[in-house]
């Protein structure tokens, strides 16, 4: 039974872009981005100039039917995505915190394919026990879609300023950060541990409780949305700069978690009856 319950945002916290983005540029489909703009809602337009440099899933899921029109097959994009570049010390950071005993986990705005394809190709698909993210699919004709994690459709406006409209971490409609903590809450007390960079981060921050630590990447959206709201956050703060740091810090708010558990053991062992 883990103890510690580690939960990591997907691009610019695992990996060091943005998948959506990556696969925009390395494919070449800009042009169909400068296209899609003036046509956007004002909802998917605020969450494509949101400054985290993230894309809504319709948008992305309508420039894999670009790619895809041109020629592009889903093996092409599988092999651009094993191209994402992933440091070596993030690596070795979630294969050290899975061997621990930690129960890892995904909270994404990117999507089931793309970050499947990425985990799997460098060995890390087996280290999470969930991943929460916008459902993707091959349709009959072999082309990858992209659905949105809820339909913006039925719920227009789920009340969040720092999320995009098909995803909120943490909101009551998107439940995600909420859902996994009462999963969890039955099997006894758990720590959490998030870790993030994005604006849309900041919702899930919010509901980390003391005990738990917070790992926002430094000078990235979330860690100056915690500068300026410090009396927000309840958690642990453990901010980093590069993954040498991200490895580091983890390594050590797991030991120190593990060891306060072994000692806490011992000291009822130690009561007497």
């Amino acid at each position: 039974m883990a103890k510690v319950v580690v939960v990591f945002d997907f691009d610019k916290t695992i990996i060091e872009c943005d998948s959506d983005n990556w696969v925009v540029e390395k494919l070449d489909v800009h042009d169909l981005f400068a296209q899609l703009l003036p046509s956007l809602p004002w909802n998917r337009l605020m969450s494509a100039n949101s400054g985290d440099n993230t894309l809504d899933s319709l948008i992305v899921d309508k420039m894999m039917m670009e790619l895809h029109s041109r020629g592009k097959t889903i093996q092409d994009i599988a092999e651009c995505l094993k191209k994402v570049p992933l440091n070596p010390r993030i690596i070795s950071a979630i294969k050290s915190a899975h061997a621990s005993g930690c129960d890892l986990r995904i909270v994404s705005d990117s999507n089931y394919f793309f970050i499947e394809t990425v985990l799997k190709h460098n060995g890390l698909m087996d280290c999470f026990s969930e991943i929460n993210t916008n459902p993707s699919y091959v349709d009959a004709e072999g082309r990858l879609r992209i659905l949105q994690y809820h339909d913006v459709n039925k719920f227009p406006s789920h009340g969040c300023t720092s999320c995009p409209p098909n995803m909120c971490k943490a909101s009551s409609l998107g439940l995600v950060m909420k859902r996994i903590q009462a999963s969890v809450s039955a099997e006894g007390e758990k720590q959490f541990i998030y870790v993030g960079d994005g604006k849309n981060d900041f919702c899930p921050a919010l509901t980390l409780k003391e005990t738990d630590a917070l790992m926002p990447r430094k000078n990235f959206p979330l860690w100056e949305l915690i500068c300026n709201n410090k009396m927000l956050v309840e958690a642990n703060i453990q901010e980093w700069s590069d993954w040498v740091e991200l490895e580091t810090k983890l390594h050590n708010l797991t030991n120190t978690i593990f060891i306060e558990e072994k000692c806490s053991v011992r000291a009822d062992q130690l009561v007497p009856s």
